[in-house]
C-alpha cells in the first residue's frame, strides 16, 4: 500500500465534508436509502470537489518554486474558479485559459469570481476542441519570458496527482459509512473530465470498500472518449504509485444516458432534479454536473436498476454559480 498520507499537501479544504442523510428525497423517490457526501461544502470560493486535487497540485507547484499556476477549463468552469482562489490564498499568480462559444462572454458566475480572485484570463474558441492545447503552450511560454515560472495543469486538474485526493476521499468515505455502521452499495458521481471517476477507482483497487461507483458522462452522449481519457490518467496514477497499470479489482461503470442535447445545456430531467433537491432537502444542484448526475440516479431509482432496498452515497461536488449563470433557463421549469 502506498503512503498517500506521506504526499505533501496545502490545507485548503474543510475536510471530512459532512456525510448526510436525505430523508425526504429517499421518501420522494421510494427508497433507496440516499446520503450525500457534501463536498460542494469544502470551503474555499463556495466549496466544491476540485478543491482535493488542489490540496497536491499546488503543494508540488510550491515545492518546484513555481510563482503562476496555469490551467484550462469551460468558461464556467468550477476548476477554474477554485483554482483562482486557492492560488490567491497562496499568494501565487493564477493565469486560465477558457473555452467559450462568444468571443466576449458575458461576466457572471464563475467567470465572474474568476475576475474577483484576480485571474489573468485568456479565451479560445470551443468550436475547435484542440485549440486551446497550443495556446496553453504558448501561455506558459509567455509566462517564463517575463521572468515567471509557471505550474501548467490540466483541466479539472485530472492528471497522475491531482486524481489522488479522490483516492483519499474513498478512505475517508469508507471511515464515515463505518463509524455509522452503514454498508453502501452505490456512490453515484457526475464524470466530465474523469479524473474524480479515476481517483475513485483507484481509491477502490486500494482501499476495498463494498459500494460500486456509477458514474454518469456529463460530457457528451458517446462514452468511447471520456472512458478512454478516465483510464489513461487512472493508469499514469497507479504508474505514479508504483502500481500496476490496471490495478484489480476495477469494476468500470459509466452512463451516457443523461448528457440531453450537451454539456452544459440544461435537460428537463436535471431541473427536476435541481428543483427536487431544492424542495426536500434544501439542498442546491448545479445544471452543469450534480443536475445531471443527480437525474441518472433518479432514473436509474425509477426504472427499478437500482432497487429501493439498496444505500446509496451521491458525491455532491459543488458548482452552485452555474445556477446564476443559467438563471433565465433554470426559472423557465419552475
Amino acid at each position: 500500500m502506498p503512503d498517500l498520507h506521506g504526499l505533501p499537501r496545502v490545507a485548503l479544504a474543510h475536510l471530512p465534508t459532512p456525510l448526510e442523510d436525505a430523508p425526504r428525497l429517499t421518501a420522494a423517490l421510494g427508497g433507496p436509502r440516499i446520503l450525500l457526501k457534501r463536498d460542494d461544502l469544502t470551503g474555499l470560493a463556495l466549496g466544491g470537489n476540485k478543491v482535493r486535487k488542489l490540496e497536491l497540485l499546488l503543494a508540488d507547484a510550491l515545492a518546484q518554486g513555481a510563482d503562476t499556476v496555469l490551467t484550462t477549463g469551460a468558461a464556467d468552469s468550477n476548476h477554474c474558479r477554485m483554482t483562482a482562489a486557492a492560488a490567491a490564498r497562496l499568494g501565487l499568480r493564477c493565469v486560465l485559459l477558457l473555452a467559450a462559444k462568444h468571443e466576449s462572454p458575458a461576466v457572471q458566475g464563475n467567470l465572474l469570481l474568476d475576475r474577483l480572485f484576480g485571474a489573468e484570463i485568456h479565451f479560445y474558441s470551443a468550436q475547435v476542441p484542440t485549440g486551446g492545447d497550443e495556446r496553453l503552450l504558448e501561455l506558459a511560454e509567455a509566462i517564463r519570458s517575463r521572468g515567471g515560472k509557471p505550474y501548467l495543469f490540466p483541466a479539472g486538474g485530472s492528471n497522475a496527482l491531482g486524481i489522488l485526493g479522490y483516492t483519499l476521499m474513498v478512505e475517508e468515505l469508507m471511515g464515515q459509512l463505518a463509524a455509522r455502521d452503514i454498508a453502501a452499495d452505490y456512490l453515484v458521481i457526475a464524470s466530465g473530465t474523469g479524473g474524480t471517476h479515476a481517483g475513485l477507482l483507484l481509491g477502490s483497487a486500494l482501499f476495498r470498500p463494498g459500494f460500486t461507483t456509477l458514474a454518469i458522462n456529463i460530457m457528451e452522449a458517446d462514452n468511447r472518449a471520456l472512458e478512454m481519457r478516465t483510464r489513461t490518467v487512472l493508469a499514469e496514477s497507479a504508474a505514479f504509485l508504483g502500481l500496476p497499470d490496471n490495478p484489480d479489482p476495477l469494476r468500470f461503470v459509466l452512463r451516457a444516458d443523461y448528457v440531453g442535447e450537451g454539456y452544459g445545456i440544461l435537460s428537463s430531467g436535471c431541473a427536476e432534479a435541481i428543483q427536487l433537491l431544492a424542495r426536500s432537502e434544501g439542498v442546491l444542484l448545479d445544471p452543469v454536473y450534480t443536475g445531471k448526475a443527480m437525474a441518472g440516479l433518479i432514473d436509474l431509482i425509477r426504472t427499478g436498476e437500482i432497487g429501493a432496498d439498496k444505500t446509496v452515497v451521491f458525491l455532491h461536488t459543488g458548482g452552485a454559480p452555474a445556477l446564476f449563470t443559467q438563471a433565465t433557463t433554470v426559472a423557465g421549469y419552475i
